[in-house]
């Protein structure tokens, strides 16, 4: 748990990393107007993207990736931001790179704070929230890359391989989507809200954030019907090899049947043509390879070879 503050000119940024206990109840006495809903909603392991409005301050949850490398799929990670009039405070886990980034270099730099904070509460409450939709980006670049690789193996000989990799990116992707779509509707009720702490000039600089959000979620769907086209292929690969085998096997066992009845019969304990016959052996061994091979020549005749 770690909690954090810059203060530039008139305005304070506080962040608060695995907020615990002691840290909600030092926001609430810093804040006695924060409603304790909202104070709760900051603990909760997982809350649902929303916006709510008072009269002395925004409190706005969102959620953006994280990639996992054990189980290979993008989780969500959230943020919650209170907005007042003199402070920003965020409140999140510590994984999200963008947020930790801003506030480590605005620590370090007298320019980088000025950028983010020195025009004041709206624009650094706008600059955290793109900087954080455009780390958005990379992911799904990176996301790009794998459907390229897998096109690139959707041919190859090992089906099971490209298989699994299909199902984990289409996976990975489901969750984007989830994840893209859910901030959408709280970004434009940014755009749209009309409440006194927000300037009306920001609607402009939300409705970037909305159309970045927009063509997020175009490749994101992009993507999933390139994948579900990737799966439909190798499942249509997948069953071809399937009846090439059982052809072949199929084929096999056809061209076994009659030598397995002529070696049946021969084995019986009676009397049977050429049974005498010192030669028998070879007889019956040259009659069953004419009859292979007169079966082979049919079905090459037939295209079934």
């Amino acid at each position: 748990m770690t909690t954090r503050a810059i203060t530039h000119d008139n305005l304070t940024w506080i962040d608060i990393v695995h907020p615990s206990a002691a840290d909600v109840e030092a926001l609430h006495h810093r804040f006695p107007f924060f409603h304790p809903l909202n104070l709760e909603d900051i603990r909760s392991p997982i809350e649902r993207p929303k916006l709510d409005q008072d009269d002395a301050y925004l409190f706005v949850v969102l959620h953006f990736p994280l990639w996992d490398p054990r189980t290979e799929l993008s989780r969500a990670s959230e943020v919650d931001i209170f907005l007042t009039r003199d402070f920003v405070v965020t409140v999140h886990n510590g994984s999200l790179k963008p947020l930790v980034n801003a506030f480590e270099r605005c620590q370090a730099d007298e320019n980088e704070r000025n950028g983010l904070l020195g025009r004041g509460p709206n624009h650094a409450f706008y600059s955290l929230i793109d900087q954080l939709v455009d780390y958005i980006f990379p992911i799904l670049n990176k996301v790009d890359r794998r459907v390229h690789a897998i096109e690139d193996k959707l041919f190859e000989s090992d089906a099971k391989r490209v298989i699994q990799e299909i199902a984990l990116l289409r996976r990975d992707i489901i969750s984007l989507r989830r994840i893209i779509r859910q901030q959408i509707p709280i970004v434009q009720q940014l755009e749209t809200c009309e409440h006194p702490i927000l300037h009306e000039r920001m609607e402009e600089y939300f409705g970037d954030i909305v159309d970045h959000l927009f063509k997020l979620r175009d490749i994101a769907e992009e993507n999933f019907e390139v994948i579900n086209s990737f799966a439909d292929t190798a499942d249509t690969l997948a069953s071809y090899r399937i009846n090439e085998v059982m052809r072949i096997l199929t084929v096999i066992s056809v061209i076994m049947l009659p030598l397995t009845l002529i070696s049946s019969i021969y084995g019986m304990n009676i009397a049977l043509p050429f049974a005498d016959d010192p030669r028998a052996f070879m007889l019956t061994a040259a009659i069953m390879v004419i009859i292979a091979l007169l079966m082979l020549l049919y079905f090459r005749r037939r295209h079934w070879l």
